[in-house]
């Protein structure tokens, strides 16, 4: 029996002034019970308890004992309350992980519905598009938009996917043609995402048929929206997913090219460090997310480009 187990025994003994009345509540037998204040006591090097057949009473060194170990048990049933509650009811501070574009798009836009549900929840974005240590970081929730990442011990659950497109401004067209088939694309400036699984390579597919076009990009940068506005500035052709270019191609600015022809859909999933034991303010946001973005089934806005929620979520 460890030292907690025989303090909360004796501290029961105490208050039950019965040693039965104790081992029936902890689910021993009376001699089992006997044999472990036997053991306390010597430990201790003294005499906690007196009793005879018809009483028992706790002597001077007992009565301190029982003083003290009955603080200290009720600070432990206090500490243990205190993490239930946390794991019972969201409260604290929730961090999340996203790429700057996903976090500026999608989750700083759904934040004010969020509070409104759970106001006891403070949210820390890290907006990063590369994905740090989960436990160095004290990260919650990432959400990845990366195809590649898989970490020992980390639960993937796919959120849902977008497509990725080919497009460019209006004035670069005006310039220099509009790409007809993927074999064009050679003749053409284009700007990469470096962060990509492939960034130099665009996998197409029209049906049956395939094509891998290398490219040699005139700008690569690890921040989509950079080389997005430099798309809109007429710099060249960008393949991005359709969620971070929708404003610009509602408003003109950029057009899509090569309509026929589509890309490998990029998946956006939910990471987080265990299904087990999952602290509320981990599973309320991951439940909200998830159906917000079931959303994307009606094609209902904001999330009308981001593709339709797998059947079975777990990546």
């Amino acid at each position: 029996m460890d030292r907690f187990a025989q303090m909360a025994l004796f501290v029961l003994i105490a208050e039950r002034s019965s040693l039965s009345k104790a081992a029936d509540e902890l689910g021993l037998s009376s001699a089992t019970a006997s044999r472990y204040l036997s053991a306390l006591e010597e430990r201790l090097g003294t005499r906690l308890v007196e009793r005879t057949t018809r009483r028992l009473w706790l002597t001077d060194a007992g009565r301190e004992y029982h003083r003290r170990c009955a603080k200290i048990l009720a600070e432990l049933n206090e500490a243990d309350a205190g993490a239930a509650a946390v794991s019972a009811h969201p409260r604290g501070v929730l961090r999340i992980t996203c790429s700057v574009s996903f976090a500026m798009l999608h989750v700083a836009p759904a934040l004010p519905e969020f509070h409104e549900l759970y106001p006891e929840l403070a949210i820390q974005i890290i907006a990063a598009n590369r994905y740090p240590n989960f436990i160095e970081a004290g990260i919650d929730v990432a959400i990845r938009t990366s195809q590649h990442q898989r970490d020992s011990g980390i639960t993937m659950r796919r959120l849902t996917q977008t497509p990725l497109v080919l497009a460019a401004a209006p004035a670069y067209l005006a310039r220099h043609g509009e790409p007809r088939t993927p074999d064009d694309l050679h003749k053409h400036r284009t700007l990469a995402y470096n962060l990509s699984d492939e960034p130099r390579l665009l996998r197409l597919a029209r049906g049956r048929e395939h094509r891998a076009i290398p490219i040699q990009p005139i700008l690569e940068s690890n921040e989509g929206q950079v080389i997005d506005i430099a798309a809109v500035a007429g710099l060249g052709i960008i393949c991005q997913p359709r969620y971070m270019i929708e404003a610009d191609l509602a408003a003109g600015r950029l057009v899509l090219l090569l309509k026929d022809w589509t890309l490998p859909p990029l998946a956006i999933s939910l990471a987080y460090q265990s299904r087990r034991l999952q602290p509320a303010k981990v599973r309320v946001f991951t439940k909200f997310l998830l159906d917000r973005f079931q959303k994307t089934a009606k094609g209902s806005a904001p999330y009308a480009t981001l593709g339709r929620v797998p059947a079975n979520p777990a990546a």
